[in-house]
């Protein structure tokens, strides 16, 4: 195994993880209130959090909640964005001022705080978090893919492709998304490890995941109440967000390396 690829390795491991807990009942809400706030032993690798709970399986449980979130907040988001990009970029004209002028006002704000406003007002919830990141998390696919677009829609193969008289449609799937595909998919791992944090920020905050349901925001609430006396239970989660968001940006910028035609 290359040391080089251990961002893959650490993504495979959560997968597996979130597999399992697809498929198998770890039981993350039973309580043990002999064992509350109990350290790492060999029972309970990672130890129990402040109700008596094994943290290892809520860990596990939290991540399936981040996976679901990421790719489908990912999918919508980036169908939207880079749709929005092709029209606006392809058209021009008053079609590209109205959807950058909206683009923009989405900008002058920063995105963590419109998602923070959205699920204030939709409440709290997992489908009232997606929408919130949904509204939030388009505006960087359509600004680069509006970039691209411009760039490209003056080439001959564009031009030949207009002048045979193809439709828009093909030529904005056929003849410039592929040329495209290359910088969105390193935008889609950056976009990925910024919603991690933003779920895990919104359950930090209340507004995402609710208890008893395991959340990593949620479980890094509880345990910052007990870092000093139960540090292990704030490091676990800790440690386990800060390798998932490592991992996929370590990721994006090998994919962005191997990707860059000018290296």
């Amino acid at each position: 195994m290359s040391f080089k690829n251990w961002p893959v390795w650490i993504l495979v491991l959560w997968t597996v993880g979130v597999i399992l807990a697809s498929f198998v009942d770890f039981n993350t809400n039973q309580i043990h209130l002999d064992l509350i706030l109990a350290k790492p032993c060999f029972q309970y690798i990672l130890g129990l959090d402040d109700l008596g709970r094994d943290i290892l399986p809520r860990l596990i449980s939290g991540a399936k909640v981040s996976f679901l979130v990421i790719f489908l907040v990912t999918a919508v988001t980036a169908s939207v964005g880079i749709i929005l990009g092709l029209i606006s970029g392809y058209y021009g004209g008053w079609v590209d001022r109205t959807l950058m002028q909206i683009t923009d006002v989405f900008l002058a704000f920063p995105g963590i705080l419109l998602a923070i406003a959205f699920a204030a007002v939709l409440g709290a919830g997992l489908t009232n978090l997606i929408l919130a990141l949904c509204i939030t998390s388009w505006v960087g696919y359509a600004r680069l893919t509006r970039g691209q677009v411009l760039s490209l829609r003056q080439r001959q193969h564009v031009i030949a492709a207009q002048s045979i008289g193809a439709s828009t449609t093909r030529i904005l799937l056929k003849h410039i998304l592929p040329l495209i595909a290359a910088p969105l998919l390193v935008e889609a791992t950056y976009s990925m490890a910024s919603l991690v944090i933003a779920e895990a920020s919104l359950s930090f905050l209340g507004l995402g995941i609710q208890a008893p349901n395991a959340s990593w925001g949620g479980m890094l609430r509880d345990g910052v109440r007990y870092m000093l006396i139960a540090p292990h239970y704030v490091l676990a989660v800790g440690l386990s967000l800060m390798s998932l968001v490592l991992a996929v940006n370590v990721l994006g910028d090998q994919l962005r390396d191997q990707l860059d035609v000018r290296g």
